[in-house]
């Protein structure tokens, strides 16, 4: 039995492949990764078959992350198979729980910061691809700070689904 995570951002060409490749490895990392399946997309489908934006790339590889990305669109008819819908700002939840077709899917989108203690009540991942590479850089920050509650969540959670 998986359980499946799917990160959320406008194309899928910045911040939800960067938390993808991030969160992948975590995944790796802990063993998990025969029980947790992680992907992503875009609200919108503007760059659907795109790869991730090079600079999302380079961050990525330059910190020691993988990423074979290729940008698709969310659909709504995804949630039956998915555990946890991951946005990275607050106009991505509010348009995923729009797009759930039941509260019970609407239930499982959350914002990726809210798995970060530290984030205080800015719980967005600030939309890198109309800036430079710090821009870029302060999105991966944010999305390693997030990763480690969201392990520890969806870890609890695979637990859970198993007993």
């Amino acid at each position: 039995m998986t359980f499946s995570v799917c990160f959320v951002c406008t194309g899928n060409i910045c911040r939800s492949p960067m938390a993808e490749s991030v969160f992948r490895a975590r995944v790796e990392d802990a063993g998990l990764d025969g029980f947790v399946v992680v992907d992503s997309a875009g609200t919108g489908g503007w760059h659907e078959g795109d790869g991730a934006d090079p600079r999302t790339v380079t961050v990525l590889r330059e910190n020691g992350y993988v990423s074979g990305h290729t940008a698709r669109q969310f659909h709504a008819s995804w949630f039956s198979r998915l555990d946890l819908v991951i946005a990275l700002d607050e106009g991505h939840l509010r348009e995923l729980r729009g797009l759930a077709p039941t509260a019970a899917d609407a239930a499982k989108v959350r914002l990726l910061r809210s798995y970060d203690p530290a984030a205080g009540d800015d719980l967005d991942v600030p939309d890198p691809y109309y800036g430079g590479m710090d821009g870029f850089e302060e999105c991966l920050d944010m999305v390693e700070a997030a990763s480690e509650g969201l392990l520890a969540a969806v870890r609890d959670a695979v637990e859970e689904k198993a007993a």
